[in-house]
């Protein structure tokens, strides 16, 4: 993942051969202490969806997110939003499997942050503001176009 400072992402994961990553209500609010307490020092947070097997979240990376940081064995380096992430989805899946007894991987291997904003393909078919209200409405939808629910205030 590739961030610019002061653009709107898509970030998004699902489970590893889309198999749950959220087991009971505390795994939710687990998840959502780390996101607040790790990635909030680099980001805004516009919103989120948290389903059973993938979340998504709307983020605004700030000056800090960018800043790239040395990665042992690596010829490149990360920036910090990106390794921020990794970190939390790593940490969560260790909890993942201690609380389930199991191992190896519960996220797919490559989290997505999609820019919303000055991103070339989609300049000709949405402006930007249009393209980042279909999303906002996309992630919030999401409970209720899986049929979890039937009205959004359940979830």
């Amino acid at each position: 993942m590739h961030f610019e400072t002061d653009e709107v992402y898509h970030v998004y994961n699902r489970g590893n051969n889309k198999q749950p990553i959220f087991f009971k209500e505390e795994n939710y609010l687990f998840f959502l202490k780390k996101v607040r307490n790790e990635w909030l020092k680099y980001c805004s947070i516009l919103n989120y969806c948290l389903m059973p097997n993938h979340f998504h979240f709307m983020l605004i990376p700030d000056i800090k997110a960018c800043v790239e940081v040395a990665m042992a064995n690596r010829v490149t380096n990360m920036q910090q939003l990106s390794q921020t992430i990794g970190k939390t989805l790593s940490s969560y899946t260790k909890a993942i499997n201690n609380q389930n007894k199991t191992t190896g991987n519960l996220f797919q291997q490559k989290t997505k942050a999609k820019c919303l904003t000055n991103n070339p393909i989609l300049k000709n078919s949405f402006s930007n503001t249009d393209y980042i209200a279909t999303c906002f409405q996309y992630v919030h939808q999401n409970p209720l176009k899986a049929g979890l629910v039937n009205d959004l205030a359940e979830w």
